[in-house]
């Protein structure tokens, strides 16, 4: 079997459809099933099932493909160990981050990093927390930048920082005289949420079950920045992470007052996979993140890798 046909058989376990996989693989369909029952042939065993428009794993198939996720990570380590030399800080890193924290601290970040390791640029994708953490696993992202906690087999994480929430309101509310906001009051309120999927969402709720038990909870938004909008044109509130509102946030039309006492907030850590060859970058990115001057943030002290 060849390194090559690993792939083949990877890409068509992830993407569940031999058509997806070969565009993905740069090749034709025909070429990829080819290989793949080459593979097959070669192995003794289907390790796919396939149906009328499904494709699946057999039982000893979902363990060949976990095995051949781990020799293809190996085997992309081979030439960038060789172009690194002894410079872990060389060469591309892949950093996921989720969408309710990528605009608010990689404006800040990548300059500060870039200094401290110029050779190493940051492809970024911007993604949902279960997106990111899966494509964690399958090697296509080097660590994310996610809520913690997050617990996943096989991925190591280190907080990096604390950040409390505030509630945003527009300028004419009658809550805009208040110097805090009771968590029990937002349950009067018509108080604008991110879509189902965002990690924040379920934060708020878990912090903030007030939210949930209004009668008039339902209005959503994509991303922040559309909530912040909507709230400014008067649809409603928000609560937002206190990154979300520093100085080069500000809106005129939007006032964001503090939470009393204890004041909701999450805790954002970096998540990589056990083994991975390039932990100088990880600590890099780390300290990198503590220095950021961001108010409100509690950065953490210490980081390990």
């Amino acid at each position: 079997m060849t390194l090559t046909e690993l792939k083949y058989l990877v890409a068509v376990a992830q993407e569940r459809h031999f058509g997806r996989a070969a565009e993905r693989c740069h090749i034709s369909q025909p070429a990829l099933s080819l290989a793949i029952r080459k593979l097959e042939e070669e192995l003794g065993t289907s390790v796919l099932e396939r149906r009328k428009n499904q494709i699946t794993l057999t039982a000893l198939g979902e363990k060949v493909v976990q095995q051949a996720q781990r020799v293809l990570e190996a085997a992309e380590q081979i030439p960038l160990i060789v172009a690194q030399g002894k410079d872990q800080l060389v060469g591309v890193f892949k950093l996921g981050v989720i969408a309710t924290v990528g605009p608010y601290i990689l404006p800040d970040l990548i300059p500060l990093l870039h200094r401290r390791a110029p050779s190493m640029p940051l492809e970024i994708e911007e993604n949902l927390t279960v997106n990111l953490n899966q494509m964690l696993q399958h090697g296509q992202l080097d660590a994310i930048i996610v809520a913690l906690p997050h617990e996943e087999t096989g991925i190591l994480t280190q907080p990096l920082y604390e950040e409390p929430f505030k509630v945003v309101i527009p300028v004419t509310h009658p809550w805009a005289k208040k110097k805090r906001i009771e968590t029990d009051d937002l349950g009067t309120e018509k108080v604008i949420l991110p879509h189902a999927g965002h990690c924040f969402r379920r934060q708020l709720l878990d912090h903030c079950p007030e939210i949930s038990r209004s009668d008039r909870e339902g209005i959503q938004g994509n991303s922040l920045e559309t909530i912040r909008q909507m709230v400014a044109s008067g649809l409603g509130i928000t609560v937002l992470p206190c990154s979300a509102l520093s100085p080069k946030h500000h809106h005129k039309r939007l006032l964001a007052i503090p939470f009393t006492d204890p004041v909701p907030e999450r805790q954002i850590g970096l998540a990589w996979r056990k083994g991975f060859a390039r932990p100088a970058a990880l600590e890099a990115i780390q300290e990198t993140v503590r220095l950021l001057k961001i108010p409100g943030l509690t950065m953490q002290k210490e980081s390990h890798v």
